[in-house]
């Protein structure tokens, strides 16, 4: 367990970012202990890019950065819920939102 008693036992954990004000979940990333502990530190977020094998601070080539407002844990401990106000948009294809394909209801 993590100092902050999360469970990065099996490396990554799923992390919802959501809209602080809105509650609007904006998208899911994977953090590492690394990459929460840079959160934690500078109030953006950063993760750990399964493809490219390496941690990303969300908004460094796009601007779009996510100012970190609020960070809850599951009773799991092991998925983490994010507050943050977002800079432009989320989702790389220039969406608001990753979660904008509905395919039921």
């Amino acid at each position: 367990m993590s100092e902050y008693n999360i469970d990065f036992s099996k490396g990554l954990v799923p992390t919802i970012i959501q809209d602080y004000e809105s509650g609007k979940v904006l998208m899911l990333a994977y953090m590492n202990e690394e990459s929460f502990r840079r959160t934690m530190d500078t109030k953006k977020t950063w993760f750990y890019s399964r493809s490219r094998q390496k941690l990303w601070n969300k908004g460094e080539s796009s601007g779009h950065f996510q100012h970190v407002k609020e960070v809850y844990i599951d009773c799991d401990r092991d998925t983490i819920l994010i507050g943050v106000k977002q800079d432009g948009v989320a989702c790389h294809t220039g969406a608001e939102s990753c979660f904008y394909t509905k395919i039921l209801g």
